[in-house]
């Protein structure tokens, strides 16, 4: 059973409910639970690195143009 009639809304309707069903999870849910924790853990991982100066950035102009020349 489902609370909402998905098979007869639009796109539209769809794209409104989940804006509203974020909106409203966003305010009133803790933020660690709408967030696994593998993804809390890399989370941590990379902030970690960052702060030893062990973390390394590229632009993404560089990597595609990386990209393009193993073709």
């Amino acid at each position: 059973m489902s609370i909402l009639d998905l098979k007869n809304m639009t796109i539209a309707q769809k794209f409104m409910a989940m804006e509203e069903l974020w909106e409203d999870m966003s305010k009133n849910a803790d933020s660690k639970l709408l967030t696994p924790n593998w993804h809390l853990e890399e989370l941590n991982q990379r902030e970690e690195k960052l702060q030893k100066g062990k973390a390394m950035f590229y632009r993404l102009e560089d990597i595609k143009k990386e990209f393009k020349s193993f073709k």
